[in-house]
């Protein structure tokens, strides 16, 4: 890999992210970073962007040296890759929704700091109900001073909402979660038990498919992928997939939608319902698992389980399944079940904290985007396409996990000595593609790949549609 300022941040992220997807080092020579700059963090989050990035390259580009014989050079550029993980779309002649609501945000307690994530109507009626107070900021931020914050948090988590302390690193690393999610790898890999492969080499798990054959230009076309995730890392790994031609299944309950981020991240896909409560639905679910390569989910931990779906389940019905799920707090631990998100997670494990200290600030001072969904599902993605191979050559599916929690100890592993690098130039018109892209929402323009392969561009045979648009079927 060339040399550059921040190169020290990169290969260290580089390295740890390929050693824990199982790939070999000697793909790392077909690599390389170009442009300059970076986002203004306590971290170095565009050296972690434009590694997490890479290694989903990289996982393309072995598939494609495993299929033909050649390793493509791979190019990423640090500058778009740090671009990507905000936002690739821009609106042409209308606006997307708010990210938040009205009511989500830092506030301060009696004794600290808490995040309140209310996006979901249920999780703000949550959050409500424990405060006994109105859906207004004002009169949230007044309730909220009357709770210490580690009694907040717990209130409105067993009330099934979304809260999190904002902790220090050193008191995460002392608290239970902290310890275990210290105790697991970046991704849990688990293999199939020992017993005869589901297919031949090559082939799909569904006997009745044809064999895949790893086109070089498009080398997903033919793969299904199975997409249970939401907000947001689980979409930004169905989304990279999407681009390099994977029929790509989101599937969504009845009446749920993300209208500040569904436009970003639903590009490539096709998207439909089901109400997994429903045993019609359930039963249609589960075709739909037998007849796939790939899924992807997001559910927390045993709650696929408690729909009989869980992961015995999932293999029964398709042993050569390349099966990546995604929980917020690792997957073990007391807080293996509590719900999650990226924000919440950075308050937790001390990087808001963090920002806070080194900003001289008097609150929480978050991450520029939010890395952590989107540099978990990178990885996801690149897991994704790593068990693709690997079943390319043995037949076999495979299970991976991978954490918020445990990608924020990555980031936070990495202790910036030089100087920071000069700040990212400003997106420009040169940076987007030249073809509008027609969403459901209207004409939007999209950023150019961070990630260039050599004979294999990146693009998305569909626009960004609308949650509930499609049939829960494959093509």
């Amino acid at each position: 890999m060339p040399t550059a300022p921040s190169d020290t941040a990169v290969t260290h992220f580089l390295r740890e992210f390929w050693l824990a997807l199982g790939g070999q080092i000697r793909y790392l020579d077909h690599l390389q970073i170009s442009g300059e700059g970076a986002l203004a963090s306590v971290f170095p989050v565009t050296d972690f962007a434009t590694a997490a990035i890479a290694a989903a390259h990289l996982a393309m580009g072995e598939l494609i040296d495993q299929a033909h014989g050649s390793l493509p050079l791979i190019t990423v550029d640090r500058r778009l890759a740090s671009f990507w993980f905000s936002t690739s779309l821009q609106p042409q002649g209308w606006s997307l929704p708010a990210q938040w609501d009205a009511v989500a945000g830092d506030y301060r307690t009696a004794d600290g700091w808490i995040r309140l994530h209310t996006n979901a109507p249920h999780h703000r009626q949550a959050a409500l109900a424990v405060l006994q107070t109105a859906p207004e900021r004002d009169a949230v931020s007044q309730a909220v001073l009357r709770w210490q914050a580690s009694e907040l948090e717990s209130a409105v988590v067993a009330h099934q909402g979304c809260a999190a302390e904002m902790r220090s690193a050193a008191a995460w690393r002392e608290h239970p979660q902290g310890r275990a999610v210290a105790a697991e790898p970046l991704l849990h890999r688990t293999d199939p038990p020992v017993g005869p492969a589901s297919a031949g080499k090559g082939s799909p798990p569904s006997s009745s498919r044809p064999e895949w054959r790893v086109p070089r230009e498009r080398p997903l076309h033919g793969i299904r992928v199975l997409d249970l995730t939401r907000i947001l890392a689980g979409p930004v790994a169905t989304r990279f997939l999407a681009g390099f031609g994977a029929d790509v299944l989101r599937i969504d309950p009845p009446g749920w939608d993300e209208p500040g981020t569904v436009p970003e991240v639903v590009l490539g896909k096709r998207c439909a319902r089901l109400d997994l409560r429903d045993p019609a639905d359930r039963a249609v679910l589960e075709g739909l698992i037998s007849e796939a390569d790939v899924m992807i989910h997001g559910y927390r931990a045993d709650a696929l389980a408690r729909l009989g779906l869980g992961a015995e389940r999932r293999r029964a019905l398709n042993p050569g399944l390349v099966d990546v799920s995604l929980n917020a707090y690792g997957w073990s631990g007391p807080w293996r079940e509590r719900r999650g998100f990226d924000s919440l997670v950075q308050m937790s494990c001390g990087i808001a904290d963090a920002g806070m200290v080194a900003a001289g600030s008097d609150r929480p001072v978050p991450l520029p985007v939010q890395a952590l969904d989107h540099a978990t599902g990178y990885l996801m993605a690149a897991a994704a396409v790593r068990g693709l191979t690997e079943r390319m050559n043995n037949g076999q599916g495979v299970k991976v996990q991978a954490s918020l929690a445990r990608t924020a100890l990555s980031l936070m592993s990495f202790a910036a000595t030089e100087a920071q690098p000069s700040a990212l130039q400003p997106l420009n018109p040169g940076d987007y593609s030249a073809d509008i892209e027609h969403t459901a929402w209207g004409p939007a323009l999209r950023l150019k790949p961070a990630g260039q392969i050599d004979g294999t561009p990146t693009k998305w045979d569909l626009p960004a549609n609308a949650l509930g648009s499609a049939d829960a079927r494959w093509l």
